[in-house]
Protein backbone atom coordinates (compact mmCIF):
# COMPACT_ATOMS: atom_id res chain seq x y z
CA UNK A 1 0.00 0.00 0.00
CA UNK A 2 1.38 3.38 -1.02
CA UNK A 3 1.82 5.95 1.71
CA UNK A 4 0.62 9.54 1.46
CA UNK A 5 3.11 12.19 0.44
CA UNK A 6 4.78 13.95 3.34
CA UNK A 7 3.52 17.48 4.02
CA UNK A 8 5.64 20.36 2.73
CA UNK A 9 7.78 22.08 5.31
CA UNK A 10 6.25 25.52 4.98
CA UNK A 11 8.61 27.13 7.47
CA UNK A 12 11.56 26.68 5.10
CA UNK A 13 9.77 27.39 1.82
CA UNK A 14 9.20 30.91 0.43
CA UNK A 15 5.42 30.59 0.06
CA UNK A 16 2.22 30.32 2.07
CA UNK A 17 -1.02 28.48 1.31
CA UNK A 18 -3.68 30.45 -0.58
CA UNK A 19 -6.08 27.68 -1.74
CA UNK A 20 -6.11 24.26 -0.06
CA UNK A 21 -5.82 20.97 -1.90
CA UNK A 22 -9.32 20.08 -0.65
CA UNK A 23 -10.86 23.29 -2.02
CA UNK A 24 -9.16 22.68 -5.38
CA UNK A 25 -10.45 19.09 -5.56
CA UNK A 26 -14.01 20.21 -4.81
CA UNK A 27 -13.96 23.00 -7.39
CA UNK A 28 -12.36 20.83 -10.12
CA UNK A 29 -15.12 18.22 -9.62
CA UNK A 30 -17.76 20.98 -9.97
CA UNK A 31 -16.14 22.26 -13.17
CA UNK A 32 -16.00 18.73 -14.62
CA UNK A 33 -19.70 18.22 -13.87
CA UNK A 34 -20.56 21.56 -15.53
CA UNK A 35 -18.53 20.71 -18.65
CA UNK A 36 -20.19 17.29 -18.78
CA UNK A 37 -23.62 18.92 -18.68
CA UNK A 38 -22.74 21.58 -21.24
CA UNK A 39 -21.20 19.14 -23.75
CA UNK A 40 -23.42 16.07 -23.23
CA UNK A 41 -25.00 16.46 -26.69
CA UNK A 42 -21.75 17.29 -28.51
CA UNK A 43 -19.44 15.00 -30.41
CA UNK A 44 -15.79 15.54 -31.17
CA UNK A 45 -14.84 17.33 -27.95
CA UNK A 46 -11.14 18.14 -27.72
CA UNK A 47 -9.63 19.32 -24.45
CA UNK A 48 -6.35 21.18 -25.03
CA UNK A 49 -4.05 21.60 -22.05
CA UNK A 50 -1.66 24.53 -22.10
CA UNK A 51 1.78 23.25 -21.14
CA UNK A 52 3.22 23.03 -18.61
CA UNK A 53 1.15 24.79 -15.98
CA UNK A 54 -2.22 23.21 -16.71
CA UNK A 55 -1.10 19.56 -16.66
CA UNK A 56 -2.14 18.73 -13.09
CA UNK A 57 -5.41 20.68 -13.39
CA UNK A 58 -6.10 19.05 -16.77
CA UNK A 59 -5.48 15.54 -15.45
CA UNK A 60 -7.85 16.03 -12.54
CA UNK A 61 -10.46 17.87 -14.63
CA UNK A 62 -10.47 15.23 -17.38
CA UNK A 63 -11.29 12.53 -14.83
CA UNK A 64 -14.41 14.52 -13.88
CA UNK A 65 -15.67 14.97 -17.45
CA UNK A 66 -18.03 12.04 -17.98
CA UNK A 67 -17.87 12.14 -21.78
CA UNK A 68 -15.61 10.78 -24.49
CA UNK A 69 -12.97 13.47 -25.07
CA UNK A 70 -9.70 13.78 -26.96
CA UNK A 71 -6.75 15.23 -25.09
CA UNK A 72 -4.24 17.49 -26.81
CA UNK A 73 -1.49 19.76 -25.59
CA UNK A 74 -0.08 23.07 -26.74
CA UNK A 75 2.97 24.80 -25.35
CA UNK A 76 2.84 28.56 -25.07
CA UNK A 77 4.93 30.89 -22.96
CA UNK A 78 5.38 34.54 -22.10
CA UNK A 79 7.22 34.03 -18.81
CA UNK A 80 10.28 31.84 -19.37
CA UNK A 81 11.81 31.46 -15.91
CA UNK A 82 10.76 34.96 -14.79
CA UNK A 83 7.99 35.87 -12.36
CA UNK A 84 6.65 38.62 -14.64
CA UNK A 85 5.32 38.13 -18.17
CA UNK A 86 7.72 39.29 -20.89
CA UNK A 87 4.76 40.24 -23.11
CA UNK A 88 6.25 38.19 -25.95
CA UNK A 89 4.12 35.13 -26.70
CA UNK A 90 5.81 32.04 -28.08
CA UNK A 91 4.23 28.73 -29.16
CA UNK A 92 6.70 26.11 -27.98
CA UNK A 93 4.67 23.03 -29.02
CA UNK A 94 1.60 22.76 -31.24
CA UNK A 95 -1.36 20.36 -31.11
CA UNK A 96 -0.78 17.09 -32.96
CA UNK A 97 -4.11 16.89 -34.84
CA UNK A 98 -6.39 19.34 -36.65
CA UNK A 99 -9.23 20.84 -34.59
CA UNK A 100 -11.42 21.97 -37.49
CA UNK A 101 -15.09 21.22 -36.80
CA UNK A 102 -14.41 20.07 -33.24
CA UNK A 103 -15.61 21.49 -29.93
CA UNK A 104 -12.49 22.76 -28.21
CA UNK A 105 -12.02 23.45 -24.52
CA UNK A 106 -8.71 25.14 -23.73
CA UNK A 107 -7.49 24.37 -20.21
CA UNK A 108 -5.22 27.01 -18.72
CA UNK A 109 -3.65 27.29 -15.27
CA UNK A 110 -4.10 31.05 -14.87
CA UNK A 111 -5.41 34.09 -16.70
CA UNK A 112 -3.26 36.98 -15.59
CA UNK A 113 -2.91 39.92 -18.03
CA UNK A 114 -4.89 38.00 -20.64
CA UNK A 115 -2.32 38.63 -23.38
CA UNK A 116 -1.09 35.04 -23.67
CA UNK A 117 -4.48 33.32 -23.58
CA UNK A 118 -6.00 35.94 -25.90
CA UNK A 119 -3.24 35.26 -28.43
CA UNK A 120 -3.78 31.51 -28.07
CA UNK A 121 -7.57 31.67 -28.48
CA UNK A 122 -7.24 33.87 -31.58
CA UNK A 123 -4.69 31.45 -33.03
CA UNK A 124 -6.94 28.45 -32.40
CA UNK A 125 -10.00 30.22 -33.87
CA UNK A 126 -8.18 30.49 -37.21
CA UNK A 127 -8.20 26.68 -37.30
CA UNK A 128 -12.03 26.71 -37.58
CA UNK A 129 -13.22 24.68 -34.57
CA UNK A 130 -17.00 24.21 -34.19
CA UNK A 131 -16.71 26.04 -30.85
CA UNK A 132 -14.05 27.14 -28.42
CA UNK A 133 -14.29 27.61 -24.66
CA UNK A 134 -11.80 28.43 -21.94
CA UNK A 135 -11.39 26.69 -18.59
CA UNK A 136 -8.95 28.36 -16.20
CA UNK A 137 -8.07 27.26 -12.71
CA UNK A 138 -7.21 30.80 -11.63
CA UNK A 139 -7.94 34.39 -12.64
CA UNK A 140 -6.22 37.59 -11.45
CA UNK A 141 -8.62 40.38 -12.45
CA UNK A 142 -6.36 43.08 -10.94
CA UNK A 143 -3.74 42.34 -13.62
CA UNK A 144 -6.07 41.81 -16.58
CA UNK A 145 -5.16 44.05 -19.52
CA UNK A 146 -7.19 42.23 -22.22
CA UNK A 147 -10.79 41.08 -22.05
CA UNK A 148 -10.90 37.30 -22.00
CA UNK A 149 -14.08 35.31 -21.48
CA UNK A 150 -13.46 32.47 -19.02
CA UNK A 151 -16.23 29.92 -19.48
CA UNK A 152 -15.17 27.64 -16.61
CA UNK A 153 -13.34 29.36 -13.75
CA UNK A 154 -11.91 27.71 -10.67
CA UNK A 155 -10.93 30.65 -8.45
CA UNK A 156 -10.46 34.40 -8.57
CA UNK A 157 -7.30 35.36 -6.70
CA UNK A 158 -5.53 38.54 -5.58
CA UNK A 159 -2.52 39.93 -7.41
CA UNK A 160 0.08 37.59 -5.90
CA UNK A 161 2.61 35.37 -7.66
CA UNK A 162 1.27 31.86 -7.11
CA UNK A 163 2.83 28.40 -7.21
CA UNK A 164 1.67 24.82 -6.86
CA UNK A 165 -0.86 22.56 -8.51
CA UNK A 166 0.99 22.98 -11.79
CA UNK A 167 2.17 26.58 -11.42
CA UNK A 168 5.89 27.13 -10.95
CA UNK A 169 8.72 29.39 -9.93
CA UNK A 170 11.59 28.78 -12.39
CA UNK A 171 10.14 25.31 -13.17
CA UNK A 172 9.94 24.27 -9.49
CA UNK A 173 7.05 23.66 -7.06
CA UNK A 174 4.55 22.49 -9.72
CA UNK A 175 4.00 19.39 -7.56
CA UNK A 176 2.87 21.36 -4.51
CA UNK A 177 -0.62 19.95 -3.75
CA UNK A 178 -2.19 23.35 -2.99
CA UNK A 179 -1.94 26.86 -4.45
CA UNK A 180 0.55 28.95 -2.53
CA UNK A 181 1.77 32.49 -2.98
CA UNK A 182 5.36 33.60 -2.93
CA UNK A 183 6.21 35.45 0.29
CA UNK A 184 9.96 35.95 -0.33
CA UNK A 185 13.16 34.00 0.05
Amino acid sequence: MASSPKPWNREKEPFAELISAEAIATRVAELGAKITEDYKDKEDVVVIGVLKGSVIFLADLARHIALPIELEFIGISSYGDATVSSGIVQITQDVSKPIEGKHVIVVEDIVDTGHTVSYLLENLKTRRPASIALASLLHKPDRQARDVKIDYLGFTIPNKFVVGYGLDVAQQYRNLPYIGYVTGA
